[in-house]
């Protein structure tokens, strides 16, 4: 789920960034030392959208940037456990599919696929059902929910587990599908 915080902080702020617009100087240190970056209070901070406020800044002995009081807005992605989420196959590897949702991949292991026996299809690449023949690759929307959501402190080092095995998820052609034959696959 997508969230919007605004933020009171103290920006460090070097002296090389100080020759325009100090607002501006903030907006762009805060998007360079906060965006990308994981707090499991709030999640991936996505984006810095705004500085609303520019307060007193100070200058330390010995430290050669200027530190702002500032007031900000940020933009964060806080997976939660049971959330369905859309996204869309951003790589198919023999153990599972990589799905995009938001600002991070999430990975729906083979196993959580589909009610049905799946094969690894390499030369597509794709994973086929046995008796379904339904397949799921690169590109495909699909309809997920979060199962596991372990936030480290990079982005990259974040792992979401994701399952398409449950009523009303699974690839978008698929759910047209159960929709135009009344809710039966």
């Amino acid at each position: 789920m997508f969230y919007v915080y605004t933020v009171r902080d103290s920006v460090a702020v070097p002296p090389s960034k100080l020759s325009g617009d100090l607002k501006e100087a903030v907006l762009n240190q805060l998007k360079e030392e906060l965006e990308g970056r994981v707090d499991e209070d709030v999640g991936i901070v996505v984006a810095v959208t705004n500085v609303k406020e520019i307060g007193d800044a100070v200058i330390i002995p010995g430290d050669p940037n200027v530190f702002v009081d500032t007031t900000f807005e940020i933009l964060t992605y806080m997976p939660l456990l049971q959330e369905v989420v859309d996204g869309y196959v951003v790589d198919v590897a023999e153990f599972g599919l990589f799905v995009r949702i938001g600002p991070v991949d999430g990975l729906v292991h083979m196993s959580q696929i589909m009610d049905d026996f799946v094969r690894y299809d390499p030369s597509i690449p794709a994973f086929i059902g046995r008796d379904t023949g339904k397949s799921v690759g690169m590109g495909d929307k699909v309809r997920t929910r979060i199962v596991t959501v372990s936030l480290k402190e990079t982005v990259a080092e974040s792992k979401i587990g994701l399952t398409m095995r449950q009523p009303g998820l699974g690839k978008w052609d698929w759910l047209e599908e159960e929709e135009k034959d009344g809710g039966e696959a």
